[in-house]
């Protein structure tokens, strides 16, 4: 069995885009990809939100000091128009003609006297798919301008400002906080972390178990290896650990990438509660979440040996393998939903236990007593999974289908 492995493991080394997915990728590549994905997309929300808008106005002669509100606001630049700004049908031309970016309706009862004017309605037009926070600048002008008018009608009326606090917010609900930092972020984040773990520990084994099956029968070397005094559980036994062992590399690798990032991103960007959250997972936590993901490699390569046993070509069995993509998807996904907690039933439900347990340490409120069934079912599904791959093997109809 060993002398099997050993062949395969070094068939391994030698196979280049295999190296790839199991080391290069978690390492670099899936780094680089989302940091740059992330980096670049607050980048252009950043930009997007901070450009320089264009607007019309109807009803201008209304409100002159909203008007020069607005006017004093650096990112936004008015614009006079021609035309019935208040027709309907004349502003969604404008707007879809990219003549401006949005059309401010001010209506003609507008007064700064709330007791005059009662409730005053601006109508913002505008096409609000682009994220450039038009409703939430002109919000930031209005607020203002109405907090002015809220103080001067309570002074007409007579009120006090600690009456006038009281009839604005009659209740106010203090929310006192007990999670810290880390568990906040991780209750975020967390559900994401087991997804990308998930998908490389899976890509990392999908190339060498199909070749080290279907691809033996490719090239007829899968005969030569039937004809040798090793029982054929031995030779399962030995293609099976190869697997695991380049889904482990892969789940290793990753782990190690996670520590060397956050150690990088800790120290070359000051990020304030990202630091704070990075800091607080120490090295036993990284080591926890390496070993749950022994058992789920060990379930990855037994399923994945014995598509790849059953497999004709190695083409035909990367197409077996690819729909387990989403597979690995659905039992994560649950993790990401409010109230699904690592007890009862779910900490028994394989794939889906480990994801909730790597939720848990990365928030840092992991219970240690759900790692007895986590391993026991993952071990037993695992398990369960390798004993078909032996019966699987024994059967010549499915080695020479």
């Amino acid at each position: 069995m060993w002398l099997i492995f050993k062949k395969e493991i070094l068939e391994l080394l030698r196979d280049r885009k295999t190296l790839f997915f199991m080391i290069a990728l978690p390492l670099l590549v899936f780094p680089l990809i989302f940091g740059g994905m992330f980096y670049f997309t607050g980048k252009a929300m950043t930009t997007s939100q901070t450009e320089s808008l264009t607007y019309a106005v109807s009803g201008a002669q209304y409100a002159p000091e909203l008007m020069a509100a607005l006017e004093s606001v650096d990112s936004l630049a008015r614009i006079d128009l021609s035309g019935n700004l208040s027709d309907k049908d004349t502003v969604a031309g404008i707007i879809s003609r990219n003549e401006v970016d949005f059309v401010l309706q001010i209506p003609n009862n507008f007064s700064n006297d709330v007791g005059q004017s009662g409730q005053i309605t601006l109508k913002l037009v505008l096409n609000d798919a682009q994220l450039n926070s038009v409703q939430v600048r002109i919000q930031e002008v209005t607020d203002k301008i109405e907090s002015m008018n809220q103080r001067n009608a309570f002074a007409n009326l007579g009120v006090s400002e600690s009456i006038q606090a009281a009839m604005l917010d009659p209740i106010i609900v203090e929310k006192v906080n007990l999670a810290d930092a880390r568990e906040q972020t991780g209750a975020i984040f967390g559900g994401l972390i087991p997804y990308f773990m998930f998908i490389l520990c899976l890509q990392g084994a999908m190339l060498p178990a199909a070749d080290i099956g279907a691809g033996e029968k490719e090239r007829g070397t899968l005969e030569t290896l039937l004809l040798s005094p090793i029982d054929r559980y031995k030779i399962v036994l030995a293609k099976f650990l190869t697997i695991a062992t380049a889904g482990l590399t892969s789940a290793l690798v990753t782990v190690i990438s996670m520590g060397i990032w956050a150690l990088v991103i800790s120290v070359q960007m000051p990020m304030g509660p990202v630091v704070e959250f990075i800091s607080a997972i120490d090295g036993f936590d990284f080591l926890l979440v390496f070993l749950m993901l022994i058992p789920v490699v060990a379930t990855f390569a037994s399923l994945l040996l014995a598509l790849s046993i059953y497999a004709r070509s190695f083409k035909e069995a990367q197409g077996y393998m690819s729909p387990l993509m989403i597979v690995v998807f659905l039992p994560i996904i649950v993790t990401l939903i409010p109230g699904i907690e690592l007890k009862g039933v779910w900490a028994w439900i394989p794939l889906t236990n480990v994801a909730l347990a790597i939720k848990e340490l990365v928030k840092g409120t992991m219970d240690y007593v759900q790692l007895i069934a986590i391993f026991g079912s993952s071990v037993i599904l695992a398990g369960a999974l390798l004993g078909f791959c032996v019966y699987w093997f024994k059967q010549e109809k499915v080695l020479f289908r």
